[in-house]
């Protein structure tokens, strides 16, 4: 798959031949340097942009345009502000013309699966960063999406509160797993969360190297720990995430030696 912008004696190349398979399931995080087109891919398996050449297909559909196969979590939540929490993960239900029992019985489960069961009649204004994403996860998760796309979706958020959201989509990968293609900046929530991190090299992004993080994960077992802070001292999570790390460096005195 390639993306260019802007015709051609002013185009841009964002994407140069990105070929990657995700399996059913699996938790893909992509990190970068800044403008390698992270969001860009996102957005064209979302379907809100179309690839230059090549094709983007979910289990052998092609992908066009935005579809209910697909839902996307943004970093600044995209809630509307004059509906509830029921209301805003109620929406989508409504548009795919889901019952209204069966939407309520959907509605239960999200609103229980993110704790948000006391605050389900509450606004958006009345809620945290934290809550309100909350709602945004609840609001994918209850479309029962084959692929959840999530680009940089606790970037707005202070640092505690991206700590317990960390926390919390593990929780949640382990009880209700999702097909997942997660772009972020932060290296050690890619390690921390992925089953593997696609690094992507400077503009035009390509995909520089693909890391088995799940292996490892496995291996030393660090699903024993319910804290974001006990696997970061592990010895094995370090060792990926300097990984990781010295390849984005090489990209950034790459760029900045030309």
């Amino acid at each position: 798959m390639n993306k260019v912008f802007g015709p051609k004696k002013a185009s841009v190349k964002a994407l140069d031949d990105i070929n990657l398979e995700i399996a059913e399931k699996e938790f893909v995080a992509i990190v970068g340097p800044s403008g390698c087109g992270k969001t860009t891919c996102l957005r064209i398996v979302a379907g809100f942009e179309q690839p230059t050449s090549g094709t983007v297909t979910v289990n052998g559909r092609l992908v066009t345009t935005p579809g209910p196969d697909r839902a996307v979590v943004f970093q600044h939540f995209a809630l509307f502000p004059w509906k509830t929490v029921r209301e805003n993960i109620e929406l989508g239900l409504r548009n795919k013309g889901v019952g209204r029992s069966e939407r309520d019985g959907l509605i239960a489960d999200a609103l229980k699966l993110m704790g948000l069961e006391t605050h389900a009649d509450a606004f958006p204004h009345q809620l945290s960063g934290g809550m309100q994403q909350r709602v945004a996860i609840a609001r994918a998760y209850v479309l029962k999406p084959e692929v959840l796309l999530m680009d940089e979706p606790f970037g707005a958020l202070d640092a505690q509160t991206r700590v317990v959201m960390q926390e919390e989509l593990v929780r949640l990968a382990r009880v209700n797993p999702r097909t997942v293609l997660f772009i972020t900046h932060s290296v050690e929530e890619a390690v921390y969360l992925a089953d593997r991190v696609v690094i992507m090299t400077r503009r035009p992004g390509r995909i520089k190297e693909l890391l088995d993080v799940r292996s490892t994960r496995e291996a030393e077992n660090w699903n024993r720990f319910s804290r974001i802070e006990d696997v970061m001292d592990q010895e094995s999570f370090v060792r990926l995430r300097t990984h990781v790390w010295k390849s984005l460096r090489e990209e950034k005195h790459d760029s900045s030696s030309r």
